[in-house]
């Protein structure tokens, strides 16, 4: 489709891709025959990172600067959107589910519920078109399809169906390989009893891989979308600003056992010290870019600056009494306070943010090797997992999402894991069938309490798939806890089998349920 924009020509002659009061009776034009007769004009004031500034997500991360989410569609399914610099030229399509907004390009006045959509969009794919490129996602070249599913402000499971059916029907036109859903349903439900889920598991089924906020309030249990078992979810951590890893510590997102005996998350990401974007045309950002513009100041241009500047930076008027020491302590207060790290950003934090940091590394994956499954993915993106030590794995999963080793994983994969070669542990008439994938492995066994945990028994044998494959006769009714020894030394649980139990030793046991003896 064509993407267009409008323009704004704020006071001060700043130019940003937003829109135009003065001429909005224009039509919209192509944005290719805009930049051929219009010169663009540049800011005044500067778009650098002010020494508050939090670490770029691509540095944070030690993301390969090779693969930007080129040629990659993700979605996002949030409350709004607002047509920002940072994106504006990449949204391929636009729905509301609730016929609320008619068309993206045809959003004039931010709305509060645009803020939380556009700061995901531009965590995961902003080009850090208003911050010099510093604060761009990982994602910076995707393509984006952006799905509303708030009425009224408020996001309701209805919506939520209907956001996820749409995807599922638009997914092939608009080659939708990711999925991010920052959000969560109204009360937790088993995967049986949960249409949000069946949704997703569907669109997993038909290629398009989920990262799922696991949500920030601390609790042991997820609800529906992140308690759904094929989905990535995605709980978080905090850097703390630093690179030093002996210093991160984890968020206050959810975790812990959900309705169907799952446990979740399966990774964690950064969830604090996230640089997003101030939504244009509020207060708020007329606010920071007053303050950046005080605090930029010269020395000899200091006074006058924040004479003529003061009102519109929310500052107190006995500011103008002080002298240029004191003043310049109260402007970077206010910026400290407030949060601000650019002219246009502050930092934030939340799951909501972790989740499609996630989605813009999966994206570096496809990109770097296009045949990959939602199974690979997830399949790599647990196995590359760094574990904060120290620190429960029920609250991290499998840890720290790894974003470089996971691309240079994906970039070495030659084989592709379906669901009927690949997966949870299946019944198959008198057999049970268990499933690992680890092309650097030798060697793996079955061990559990069916066998007394004996790790000379079972074998697993690798088939042409790639797919490590073992087989144990069917067993009675009950519940069995087992694990893989891979290597003769290296336990592990069942990476593909989210339903597991503390192992007492700091770890878990994959757990195999039994319900009913299956006919011959």
């Amino acid at each position: 489709m064509q993407i267009y924009f409008a323009l704004t020509f704020k006071n001060r002659n700043n130019f940003h891709r937003t829109r135009n009061k003065h001429f909005a009776n224009w039509k919209f034009k192509k944005i290719s025959e805009m930049l051929d007769t219009i010169q663009i004009k540049k800011h005044k004031h500067s778009h650098a990172q002010n020494r508050f500034a939090v670490i770029p997500t691509v540095e944070k991360l030690k993301a390969d600067t090779r693969f930007t989410g080129k040629n990659v569609t993700i979605a996002f399914l949030d409350s709004g959107f607002y047509p920002h610099a940072d994106f504006v030229e990449r949204v391929v399509a636009f729905h509301d589910v609730e016929a609320e907004e008619s068309s993206f390009h045809s959003i004039f006045a931010p709305h509060s519920y645009h803020w939380h959509g556009t700061q995901t969009v531009t965590s995961c794919a902003g080009n850090g078109a208003l911050s010099d490129g510093v604060y761009r996602g990982i994602a910076s070249d995707s393509r984006l399809v952006l799905v509303k599913v708030s009425q009224n402000s408020r996001i309701s499971d209805e919506s939520i169906e209907k956001g996820l059916q749409w995807v599922l029907e638009n997914r092939e036109k608009y080659k939708i390989r990711v999925l991010n859903m920052s959000l969560g349903g109204d009360m937790d439900a088993s995967f049986e009893e949960s249409r949000i889920n069946r949704l997703a598991e569907k669109l997993i089924e038909a290629g398009v891989c989920i990262t799922v906020a696991a949500g920030n309030s601390a609790e042991s249990h997820s609800t529906p979308p992140a308690n759904c078992p094929s989905v990535i979810t995605v709980g978080g951590y905090s850097d703390e600003n630093q690179f030093a890893h002996e210093n991160f510590r984890l968020y206050h997102s959810n975790f812990g056992t959900t309705t169907d005996g799952l446990i979740k998350p399966e990774i964690i990401a950064p969830a604090m010290f996230v640089a997003a974007p101030i939504l244009p045309e509020t207060k708020d950002y007329e606010t920071a870019e007053t303050l950046s513009i005080i605090a930029n100041a010269p020395e000899y241009a200091f006074r006058q600056t924040f004479i003529e500047n003061w009102q519109a930076a929310d500052l107190p008027e006995y500011i103008l009494s002080t002298d240029v020491k004191t003043a310049r302590q109260i402007v970077e207060t206010e910026l400290q306070k407030r949060g601000i790290v650019a002219a246009h950003y502050k930092h934030v934090d939340g799951t909501s943010f972790a989740a499609p940091i996630t989605a813009s590394v999966i994206a570096q994956m496809l990109e770097a090797n296009p045949k990959l499954t939602p199974a690979n993915v997830k399949n790599i993106l647990c196995s590359t997992a760094q574990k904060i030590a120290g620190q429960p794995s029920i609250r991290q999963g499998f840890g720290i999402l790894n974003a470089r080793l996971a691309v240079e994983t994906a970039l070495l994969e030659t084989h592709f894991l379906e669901m009927d070669i690949f997966g949870a542990p299946r019944i198959n008439g008198k057999k049970i069938i268990f499933f690992y994938h680890d092309d650097k492995a030798e060697n793996v066994f079955l061990a559990g309490d069916f066998n007394g945990w004996r790790t000379d028994e079972i074998y697993f044998r690798k088939t042409s798939a790639g797919v490590w494959v073992a087989e144990i006769p069917n067993l009675p009714v009950g519940r069995y806890a087992y694990k893989f020894c891979v290597g003769e030394k290296h336990w592990i649980e069942d990476p593909s089998h989210a339903l597991k139990e503390d192992d007492g030793f700091g770890g878990f046991n994959s757990i195999l349920q039994i319900k009913a003896k299956q006919n011959d």
